[in-house]
């Protein structure tokens, strides 16, 4: 049986700490999905397709890797992919105890479903996307934050 991770987040904007925890993971999965949530309730500053097409470009090279989007619960999600593994990037305590009780929750909602924690490495732990988004945002120069296959010029965000 082949493993396969979901790897769900907003991903506004895909930042340098989120593929560094894909690619680390690429040793323990055999095929990893990254699922852009798609949340109504919830403003993102880039499109959901723009997202998407980050993430897509960065892995552009990876057939192990599938980018995808999805609305519900992450573990619906899951066992509609046969995914047994939900893969989650621990930067800091307060992150890891934020995981922890999402990941309890999916363990009750399924138990077939095992949430998988990596750390960061430390050069990562201080960035996130909002970090990333402000930065953009206040039109600075956030390239050093996202990936390279990222050309962040290409793609307007919600200005509102």
């Amino acid at each position: 049986m082949k493993k396969t991770a979901v790897f769900p987040g907003s991903f506004d904007p895909f930042t340098i700490g989120h593929e560094g925890i894909v690619r680390r993971a690429l040793g323990l999965f055999d095929n990893i999905i990254i699922a852009v949530g798609a949340n109504a309730l919830k403003k993102s500053y880039y499109p959901l397709e723009t997202r998407k097409d980050m993430i897509k470009k960065v892995f552009r090279d990876e057939p192990r890797i599938t980018v995808d989007h999805y609305e519900g619960l992450t573990v619906d999600y899951c066992k509609k992919h046969g995914a047994h593994y939900i893969l989650r990037g621990l930067r800091t305590a307060a992150d890891f105890e934020f995981e922890r009780a999402i990941g309890q929750v999916n363990r009750a909602l399924d138990s077939g479903i095992e949430s998988v924690f990596l750390l960061t490495t430390p050069e990562h732990t201080p960035i996130n996307s909002t970090i990333v988004r402000d930065i953009i945002r206040s039109g600075g120069d956030a390239s050093r934050f996202v990936p390279s296959a990222i050309k962040l010029k290409d793609y307007k965000g919600d200005e509102d």
